[in-house]
């Protein structure tokens, strides 16, 4: 082991305790509640970037959301074929088993992925070297053409419209889930865009009527 990883480990070691200071050894109830299992009512679909972690953007406690993080916060569109669908997975076990009321999109400023997605400078890569990463946001192709027609290819312009279009797209491809679908038609199940601006640290809503981006009350 270099020293480096001495470094990063002994980071990571520092927050542990940290956590078991003032995480968890002052809420042994919670956690002992939590250990019988989990009642969360709201599931998040967000991107894996360091920067826009969903529990502390939120501020809630162990428990209480259920997230799946992954490049540009995509939910692919349902389908049968074989594969490993661990998006779809996810979303089948909170959907069905935990019950969730609500799913919350949240996309967010200067995304790497759908940056990719509007620029296309991944496109044609083998696998490993950026093709799995372009594969996946191939899912933003069609909406990128609006984008790049209205606002080119670079730019942050161009870049936070990509970011928000990938919001609807997930949103869309959720509804082509029967089981979200169902519920949603039932009541029983809400969704949600959001977007937050890491610049300012603004959280947005979409408003469905509108399909606009707006800074939450």
């Amino acid at each position: 082991m270099t020293d480096t990883d001495d470094r990063v480990l002994n980071h990571l070691l520092q927050g542990y305790r940290r956590f078991r200071d003032s995480g968890w050894t002052p809420h042994r109830e919670r956690w002992a509640q939590l250990g019988q299992g989990q009642e969360p009512e709201v599931m998040v679909i967000a991107c894996s970037d360091s920067r826009v972690d969903p529990a502390q953007i939120f501020d809630v406690d162990p428990g209480t959301i259920f997230v799946v993080r992954n490049v540009a916060a995509l939910v692919p569109p349902f389908e049968t074929s074989p594969g490993h669908h661990g998006v779809s997975a996810a979303l089948e076990f909170a959907v069905q088993v935990l019950k969730v009321k609500e799913i919350v999109v949240m996309g967010h400023g200067l995304c790497g992925g759908c940056k990719a997605a509007l620029t296309q400078d991944l496109k044609g890569t083998e696998p490993g070297q950026g093709g799995f990463i372009a594969d996946w946001i191939a899912m933003l192709d069609e909406a990128r053409e609006p984008v790049a027609h209205a606002h080119g290819t670079t730019g942050r312009e161009a870049e936070r419209a990509m970011e928000q279009a990938a919001v609807k797209v997930s949103l869309d491809n959720l509804m082509t889930f029967p089981c979200v679908r169902s519920k949603v038609g039932k009541g029983e199940l809400t969704l949600r865009g959001a977007f937050f601006a890491i610049s300012d640290g603004v959280l947005h809503l979409l408003d469905q009527r509108t399909g606009e981006f707006a800074p939450a009350v």
